[in-house]
């Protein structure tokens, strides 16, 4: 079920019988215009009844001649690169707020997802009132909990009165093969109840347990209304309000996002944190191609399928389709797909990358056919495992299949002589990427 900012949440007990509604939800629709960090200027459209559409359009069409927008910010956006997590950190929380409200990129490195350390603390210290997404998240699993827990609750109650019920019910008619039941409860210690023999009946005693009456209360986290005041003064005397809050917290982009951002979109910096210096973008490629192993591996025996070029032609494919693509480590996946984002919808599909060997190369000779039978095999107990993981949480499991193309030779003008690319779009470009949907079959699902 979605996430729709216009939805209208069910209201909460505030005791007494009445409902107070939930705080209203921020304008995601306002927030999130954006799908990326960069803006398009598209022509106005063409209305065939009406000819000054002609004109709007010619208009249109000189002036970004002559004064040409810019689709870019108007500074560059920067980050540094961290060895030792192996990520790009954007520290600056202008930046940081503009990747994430325009394409979700990144993560805060003090939240789950998005970065609101900083608002939780302010919220925290009562220097600002409200909630934040993570808060008003776990107060509705928290509802949602309880009412199962409720639920729950009464049905149990029901089941129990009806066994009580037929227990202390009476003789019945032996006729129509039912004895006599006489109810048996055992101690407080045991708290259960048992059925007398009716080995009689050609049948063994059947254990009935049920809870005392007394133990069939569930106890409420609600506090107690003479409590409250206790409460509130405990919380005002820790918790001072201070007018200054360090933002302890930075926005942590994978190498794939981040690299994105460099060669594809053009709109951000990465730094070396030990000189400060810009590092160009054929050196930011060997850097994630190089720490995508473990320990990092120098340029001159970089693979063609190193993980990091297999989980970036992914990444830049469904990107280039345009779905939000955010990490998928939680499922057990490589990359997970929403529509719109994550404020609005539930990810739809989890992405599996796997290498396809099928060039002649990889069969030229027996120690490359070693190689791709320890790399592009799988087994089907491993499968099965991911699609039931991803059918329980209700996400549709794609197989990527990256085409891995033969090591290039120097002389082709691509690669230098120490091993690094120059020309990273004809490098990239002999990659394919092949889509295979798995869906887990099920008996009572798929009858027909």
């Amino acid at each position: 079920m979605g996430l729709d900012s216009k939805a209208q949440a069910p209201p909460t007990d505030v005791g007494d019988g009445l409902k107070a509604p939930r705080p209203s939800r921020p304008n995601y629709n306002k927030l999130h215009a954006q799908p990326l960090p960069v803006k398009a200027h598209p022509l106005p459209p063409l209305i065939p009844h009406n000819p000054l559409s002609l004109l709007h359009i010619a208009f249109t069409y000189l002036s970004h001649i002559i004064f040409p927008p810019s689709s870019h910010p108007a500074s560059p956006l920067r980050a540094y690169f961290s060895a030792d997590t192996r990520s790009i950190h954007v520290t600056d929380e202008e930046t940081a707020r503009i990747l994430w409200q325009k394409g979700f990129f990144g993560k805060g490195s003090l939240s789950r997802s998005e970065p609101a350390w900083l608002e939780r603390e302010r919220i925290r210290q009562g220097i600002v009132l409200g909630d934040t997404s993570e808060e008003i998240t776990r107060k509705r699993r928290e509802e949602r909990k309880q009412f199962k827990n409720e639920r729950a609750r009464k049905e149990r109650e029901a089941i129990e009165d009806q066994l009580v019920e037929e227990a202390t019910s009476g003789p019945t008619d032996r006729s129509e093969g039912i004895g006599h039941i006489q109810p048996c409860i055992a101690s407080d210690a045991a708290q259960s109840m048992c059925v007398e023999d009716i080995s009689s009946w050609g049948l063994h005693s059947i254990p009935i347990r049920v809870y005392p009456e007394h133990n069939l209360s569930i106890e409420t986290e609600e506090p107690i209304a003479g409590s409250l005041p206790e409460v509130a003064s405990e919380v005002s005397d820790h918790q001072i309000p201070t007018k200054n809050v360090i933002n302890q917290e930075h926005l942590q982009l994978t190498v794939e996002e981040a690299f994105f951002l460099v060669y594809a979109l053009g709109v951000l910096e990465v730094q070396d944190p030990l000189t400060s210096q810009i590092i160009p973008t054929s050196s930011l490629f060997s850097i994630c191609r190089s720490y995508s192993y473990f320990p990092p591996q120098p340029s001159s025996s970089l693979a063609p399928d190193d993980p990091f070029l297999l989980s970036y032609v992914v990444y830049h494919h469904f990107r280039s389709l345009g779905w939000v693509v955010r990490p998928g480590i939680k499922f057990g996946v490589d990359h997970l797909l929403y529509n719109r984002g994550p404020v609005f919808t539930h990810a739809e599909f989890a992405v599996i990358v796997l290498p396809s060997y099928t060039d002649a190369y990889w069969s030229s000779a027996a120690e490359l056919q070693a190689i791709v039978n320890k790399k592009g095999k799988k087994s089907w107990w491993w499968l099965h495992c991911v699609n039931r993981v991803q059918a329980q949480v209700k996400k549709t499991l794609v197989v990527a299949y990256v085409e891995v193309p033969p090591p290039i030779s120097d002389h082709e003008g691509v690669i230098n002589e120490t091993g690094n690319v120059v020309d990273i779009g004809r490098f990239l470009e002999r990659y394919r990427v092949r889509e295979l949907i798995l869906k887990r079959w099920a008996l009572n699902r798929n009858k027909d």
